[in-house]
């Protein structure tokens, strides 16, 4: 017997609630200075090197803009999603200098 998945609705009486849609809401992005970023460096498969942005509190479209503005800056590819940001390669100094230019708290994580 599978268990359906629940939302936290227990009972409503507005004929047009759905189930799913309590608590799916994106949180609103925080301003820049309010923003707590952290710079981390990662290997992934193949001994590749990323540069991972964790960290970023907003909508995803924020989210992505920022990534676009850090991925053509250093001329890299790379994606957004989930809340944190993948560059192909080793560009900490870079992405943290860019992001204290904007006007983020950024700092170097990790070893």
């Amino acid at each position: 017997m599978k268990k359906r998945p629940t939302s936290g609705l227990v009972y409503s009486t507005n004929p047009n609630a759905a189930m799913g849609s309590f608590g799916d809401r994106e949180p609103a992005t925080l301003p820049p200075p309010q923003q707590d970023l952290r710079i981390h460096l990662d290997r992934l498969k193949g001994n590749k090197v990323v540069t991972r942005i964790v960290g970023f509190v907003g909508k995803e479209a924020d989210l992505s803009d920022l990534g676009k503005l850090l991925k053509s800056k250093c001329g890299v590819g790379g994606n957004a999603k989930d809340g944190e940001i993948l560059l192909q390669g080793d560009h900490r100094d870079k992405v943290l200098k860019l992001l204290m230019d904007a006007g983020y708290r950024a700092k170097k994580a990790g070893g």
